[in-house]
Order: structure tokens, then sequence, then C-alpha cells
């Protein structure tokens, strides 16, 4: 983009605006974001970034004319990290720098206990020293790395504050205590880094559920390609049980595909020619050939992927306060770490050493790391386990905001119902046969395009009724159609048309009253001017409705609306069968997001669960917009809070339970976090804790928020 400003004398800049996100390696607490932050700030051309720790991203804006990527990545790795452009092949520790990690810290905790045997054994103290020594050395080699790049960039992280604390301890004698610290604190470091990649594993698993190859049909020949390369209309050959590699249309064969993997759904699905097949799905017993409708990058699971990975990104409201916690709370307390070492001796004449030592102690307490990890380790874990069932929820705002709502509003059609009408009875009148009324109403209705007119042609279909070919048909627009059906005047309409042509009576209208109750429509037919049958037509409800509503008032949802466009009499029924609170019905897009806002005013925050097509204006106005069967919509995707793969009722109150047991997870998190740090700080004061039971309780609680974040990879 050109911009000049030559009133002013500036010559013409040309700035091209670029976007890239690098993986960085080393990552792995808001400390390291500091230390990047500091040092890319001082790029020319930099314009913006934004770290992900949990992922190991970040995304960077620069000034393409100024700097480049290779540029970024040089100056990350001033700072003893790593980073690479994210598409480009992924740099990963080698196995020998893992092993030689491990070794360092095995020798580092021989040493240790070397040490103690020597001096529990009274031998010389100069080989418990040396025994010390060496455990130092081995233990503080990542840790020392770490601080020299911190210190360089001017921030005091954990471990510029660790070596302080192992070197103080040195000065002052206390070499058992410095060897035992820094052992303790290098070997936690190896667990807690092993825990973060298994929270990073959980999104990394989504994408191992495509299959890198597939075998593709060219020019009558099989050739097995990499899916990157297989174009759009490639023909691509599924063999049972293998994974079906890319989006695209069956075009041959038959075969039940299991699609859990992708939507959630919990039985097979039917698939021949025509049907969709979404890459990452089973194929069952039938081998199938599938035309390609999208390239990898675009495929279903691709965009899962990206949604997950783009929402574990976001910050949460819980994780945005912490962050403002640990910016006060580190400065706070190395300044009280600073005035114990100093103004205790210099005014009261205590000894030097015993605060100097307790200074010590508050230095490793003021890491706020396991406090600020708590809550994306949560956060993650949760999208991760929600993915793999189907539920897309597109960040951790949307999450905690899911754990308040109070009131749910539903969609009728296509929600809580499968959007197709169906014949759900044929009532006779006067002795007429079912069969005879079904054949000579699907005559009349052969020439219509109404989805009565398919639902009941198709109920003809299955009972195998034979349907003649009408004559002189004519349609009588809001009111039904008429034709001669084997000589006989056949009439097929609503209740308004048969009161008008004084064929209805008491009797009738009693058995329309009843199927009105049960939210089934009425189709009339009379023959020869003689009522002889009613058929109750419906839109089908969904399994396990009244389920889900029972298990949504179980996770603390207070009231349960129905809004649809539906006439009242239908909405009701369909209310009181499903046991709706409440039941809003024949509203326009409009009048549901008049609905909403009505709700929201009475009930507080307030979610809407529609198809993700015809309730967009109320999926956007609710405080929280779930998304319904939206595998393979692009639109209902990108545009819904909460997207739910499948049409399964089921998966709503699971993401209800999985935000609840995530903002508990968080408090907890938070909770015990903040207390820990308040007893050691008490401690520290005190003269109670030592820096070794420091380390443990600062180490050991990151490991225990992330073990308790990982927990929800397992929620149901």
């Amino acid at each position: 983009m050109a911009r000049s400003n030559r009133r002013d004398g500036v010559c013409p800049v040309c700035e091209v605006h670029a976007e890239s996100i690098f993986k960085i390696e080393g990552m792995d607490c808001h400390e390291e974001v500091a230390i990047l932050e500091r040092r890319l700030k001082n790029l020319a051309g930099l314009e913006d970034l934004s770290a992900d720790v949990v992922g190991q991203r970040l995304r960077v804006r620069y000034d393409a004319a100024s700097i480049s990527a290779t540029d970024i990545v040089e100056a990350v790795s001033d700072t003893g990290m790593r980073a690479w452009l994210e598409h480009e092949e992924p740099v990963t520790l080698t196995s020998a720098a893992v092993t030689r990690r491990i070794v360092l810290v095995t020798i580092s905790g021989a040493m240790v206990a070397l040490g103690l045997l020597v001096e529990f054994a009274a031998w010389p103290e100069a080989v418990a020293r040396i025994a010390y020594g060496v455990a130092v050395a081995s233990g503080g080699v990542v840790t020392a790395r770490r601080a020299f790049a911190a210190a360089r960039a001017r921030i005091l992280d954990i471990n510029v504050l660790m070596l302080v604390a192992v070197a103080g301890a040195l000065g002052i004698g206390e070499w058992s205590e410095a060897a035992t610290v820094l052992f303790l604190f290098a070997f936690a470091q190896l667990l807690e880094a092993r825990s973060m990649e298994r929270a990073r594993g959980a999104i990394r698993a989504l994408m191992d559920l495509t299959p890198t190859e597939a075998l593709v049909r060219r020019d009558a020949t099989e050739l097995r390609l990499k899916a990157d390369d297989i174009r759009v209309g490639d023909l691509i050959i599924v063999r049972p049980g293998e994974k079906v590699p890319l989006d695209g249309e069956v075009v041959a064969g038959e075969s039940d595909v299991n699609q859990a993997p992708v939507t959630g759904e919990s039985l097979p699905i039917a698939k021949s020619t025509g049907d969709e097949v979404l890459a990452g799905s089973i194929n069952g017993h039938g081998a199938l050939e599938v035309r390609v409708t999208r390239p990898r990058r675009d495929t279903t699971m691709a965009r899962i992927i990206h949604l997950v990975e783009r929402a574990q990104a976001q910050r949460a409201p819980s994780q945005t306060f912490v962050e403002r916690f640990a910016r006060i709370y580190t400065p706070a307390v190395l300044v009280l770490a600073a005035l114990m070492a100093i103004f205790p001796p210099l005014l009261f004449g205590a000894p030097f050493g015993v605060w100097f030592y307790r200074a010590l102690v508050l230095l490793v307490i003021a890491c706020p790391c396991a406090l600020v990890i708590s809550t994306p380790v949560s956060i993650v874990s949760a999208l991760a386990a929600a993915a793999r069932k189907g539920v897309l929820i597109k960040g951790g705002a949307h999450l905690e905001r899911t754990a308040g709502v109070r009131c749910v509003a539903f969609d009728k059609t296509g929600t809580l119902t499968k959007g197709r009408l169906e014949v759900v009875g044929v009532i006779p009148v006067d002795g007429a046969a079912p069969p005879h009324i079904l054949g000579i109403a699907s005559a009349v209705e052969s020439h219509s395009e109404h989805p009565i007119a398919s639902a009941i042609l198709r109920r003809a279909a299955e009972e195998q009724v034979v349907v003649h070919a009408p004559r002189s048909f004519q349609s009588l627009p809001g009111l039904g159609a008429q034709a001669l059906v084997d000589g006989r005047k056949v009439l097929v309409g609503n209740h308004r048309l048969f009161e008008e042509q004084r064929l209805s009576s008491p009797e009738i209208d009693a058995q329309l009253d009843e199927l009105a109750d049960r939210g089934c429509t009425a189709v009339l037919v009379a023959e020869d001017r003689r009522t002889v049958g009613i058929i109750g037509v419906a839109d089908e409800l969904r399994e396990a409705g009244q389920d889900a509503l029972q298990l949504l008032r179980e996770s603390g949802v207070e009231r349960l609306v129905l809004l649809t466009g539906d006439n009242a009499i239908t909405a009701r029924a369909i209310g009181k069968q499903l046991g709706f609170d409440e039941v809003k019905a024949e509203l326009l897009p409009a009048d549901k997001v008049s609905a909403i806002d009505e709700l929201r005013r009475r009930y507080g925050t307030v979610a809407m669960i529609g198809d993700g097509v015809n309730d967009a204006p109320a999926l956007a106005a609710a405080d929280v917009g779930i998304a319904m069967g939206v595998a393979g919509t692009d639109a209902a995707l990108e545009t819904a809070d909460v997207a739910l793969m499948a049409d399964e009722l089921l998966k709503i109150p699971y993401a209800f339970r999985l935000s609840r047991a995530t903002l508990r997870n968080i408090k907890v998190n938070i909770g015990f976090s903040l207390v820990l740090k308040g007893a050691f700080l008490a401690m520290a004061v005190g003269g109670v804790a030592t820096l070794w039971m420091a380390v443990l309780a600062d180490t050991g609680a990151s490991l225990i928020v992330i073990a308790n974040g990982l927990r929800l990879l397992r929620a149901d």
C-alpha cells in the first residue's frame, strides 16, 4: 500500500503490511512472552504482535518493506528461543537434545544425593562441596541460558530469580540448599514442559485424524499421492476401514461411514451415490469412489482445526484478570524481598544472613507462573475435548459466557425437529380405507411442489399405494387443490377450504382439534363431495429432545423458551410435549431478535440455539449463539459462537456441562495458586519456608494446575 505525505516534506514510503504466524520453541510462560516483546519491539517496521503460550505461537504484523520474516526469526534467536514460520516444516527438539536435558537433570539429582550422603557420613566437607558444585553446574545449564537471555532483555523472570537465589545461597555457605533447589527446579521444569506438551498435543491430535495420502484414479491409473497434491475433481478410492482423506461426493459404492471424529455423531451413516463425505470420517465395510470437492486446506476438518487454534489464542476474561494481577504481584514481591534483606539488619541489627536468606525465598515465590498458566491450560483442554466430540467453541470468552447462561431459547424447525414433513397418520372418515385415501390424495398432490405434497407422496411410495394420473388439475392457492382421479372429483386441502365447501362436520372438527393438540397439520380429502379422510402431517421431532432439555435444567439452566415462526397451536403442542417453560409462536426473524432482548432483560445471559442459517439474526443477538448441524456449512462455522457439527441435541447439554466444569476448574486453579502464594509469603516473612520448599511450591503448583486443566480432556 503506497502512502504519500509530500506536503509535510516527507518522502513517499512504500509499506507492505504483512502478517505471519511463527511457532516459538521455548515460549512456556508469560516471562518468555515479555522477553520476546522487549526484543522485538525495537525492530523497525514491527506493527503489532500477540502471543499464544499454550500453542507456542506468535502472530506478528509488520511492514515487509522494512523487515522480513527472517529478521524476526533472528531476533527471536537472540532471546534463546527458536522460531519458524508455522506453515514451514516444523522444527522440533531433537531426541538428542531431549536426552541431553534428561541426563543433565539425572546427574544433578545424583550429585545432590551423593553430597547428602557425604555429609551424613561425616566425610571431608570439600568432597560434599564438589558434589554440590557438579549438581549446580549440571542442573543449571538450561536455567542459566534462559536467565542470560532474560537479563539481556532487562527482565527478571523465574530463571534470573532462581540463579540469584542459588548464588545467594552459595554466598552464605548453603551449598546443599543451593544444589537441592537447582535440581528440584530443573526437574520440575522438565516435568512441566512434558505436561504442557500434552496440552499442545490435544490440538495436534485433531490434525492426525485425516490421512496424509490417498489412492487417486487418474486416466484409468491408480496412484498414491500426498493429500496436498490432490486437486478438486480428482477421484479418490476409499477402501473398507480407511479414513476419508478429503471432503468429497460419493460417485460409486455404498457403505456406512463413521463421522464421529468430525461431527461427534454416535452412529455410522449410510452413504451412497450423491452423498457428501467428510475428511477424517472412517469408512465402513464397503468401498467408495469419491470425487474431491475441497482441497486439503479447505476441508471441514481443516477449518475445525483452524477455528480451534484461533479460539485457544483468544483471552478469556479470567485470563485477562490473572495477567493484570501478575503484573502487579511480581514487582510488589521483589520490592518486599529487597526491603526484607536491607531494613531488619540496618534498623534493628538483625542477623544479615537470616534475613538475606528469607529474601532469597521471596525471590523464588515472586514468579507467578502457576497463576498465569492456570487459565489457558484449562481452556485449551476444554476446547480440544469439545472439538473431538463435534462441538466447536470459538474461544475462552464464549466458553466462560456459556457457563453463565441461565435462559436458553430454541428455534423449532431444523433444531428440535428434522425439518422434513412426514405423514404421521391417516384417519378414515365414513368407512374409507387408508390406502385409498392416500392414493387419491397422492394423485392430486403429484402436481404440487409443496412440502406437504412431498410428504404424502413419500408415504404412498413407502406403502406401495397405486397412484393414478390426475386430470383437470386445479390449484386453489392458500386452500389446496382438486383434480379428476379415475373419473371422480377429488378435493385435497385445509379446514378453511372444507368449511367453504360445506364438507366439514362436528366429528371432523373434533379429529382436527386432536391432531392440532399433537402438533400436526391436517390435510382433508374428499371424493365426489364426500369427506373420506384426514391425513396428519408433522415435522418429526428429533430423538432425545426431552432428555436434552432435562439435562439442561440439571446443568443449571433456569428457563427454556421455544421461539418459532410456526402457528401458535402447533407450537404450544410441541412446547408442552417437550417441556418448555414458555412458547412464543408466529415470529418473524426480527421478532425473534426482540424476544431475545426481552429474555435478556428478564433472565440475564441468554443462549439461542438454531440451525445456523435462518436464525442468524437471533443467534447474533444472543449472548451465546449455538448453531446445530453445521458440518460443511462455511457461514455457520464462521459466525456462530458455538457450532455443533451434528444435529444431535445431546451435544447441547454437553457443551453447557463442559463450560461450567471449565469455569470451576479455572476458579480452583486460580484460588489454589493465590492461596499457596499467600501462604508462602507469610512463611517466608516468618522464616518458616526454605528455598527448596519455595521451589517445590512454585513449580509444584504449576504442575498441579496443568494436571488439573488436562482433566478436562476426559470430560463427558
